[in-house]
């Protein structure tokens, strides 16, 4: 009667076998890692605020963020910054690539994790759960800290006034 089953017991490895191979290799998960995360604490009675990071991929082929959540807010979005036609605005984006062996950084001005409709208000040193979603479905929690921004602009204006120079370089406006 044993030998009835060996057909299927060689069935049986061989199929576990296929099944276990992706797995081995690794998931998106585990091969990008999130680097520096900060979520920037929104002024008072803003309701919205943007998480960054650097997300590194140690892995031999391409990968995309393609989800963020968090129960800090009532949606979680990916975002980027555009300029049109001389006007900065934000734009949703249905995913951010991280190519091999390289690296995607999530800063102000540029791609991000909108945190939109906060539930809560924000204090410097909180922390943020972020659930990050890549491709093949893997995922992986953040856990990243709430931090104060100050955001001074540094002008440099050089100009000149019916013959008399001006240098207003440094100044903070």
């Amino acid at each position: 009667m044993t030998v009835k089953f060996q057909p299927i017991r060689i069935a049986v490895c061989v199929l576990s076998t296929l099944i276990a191979t992706p797995v081995l290799a690794g998931s998106a998960a585990d091969n990008v890692s999130a680097n520096e995360p900060f979520v920037r604490m929104a002024p008072p009675g803003m309701s919205n605020t943007g998480a960054f990071m650097v997300l590194r991929n140690s892995d031999s082929k391409d990968h995309k963020l393609v989800r963020v959540e968090s129960s800090a807010a009532k949606v979680v979005e990916l975002h980027t910054h555009t300029n049109d036609g001389g006007i900065m605005k934000m734009r949703p984006v249905k995913d951010i690539e991280i190519k091999t062996k390289g690296e995607a950084v999530l800063k102000p001005g540029s791609l991000h994790v909108m945190l939109i409709g906060l539930k809560q208000e924000l204090k410097d040193g909180d922390n943020v759960s972020i659930s990050l979603t890549f491709e093949d479905g893997s995922s992986k929690k953040v856990e990243a800290p709430v931090r104060m921004i100050k955001t001074e602009m540094k002008m440099e204006m050089k100009h000149e006034h019916e013959g008399m120079k001006h240098d207003h370089e440094g100044m903070k406006h």
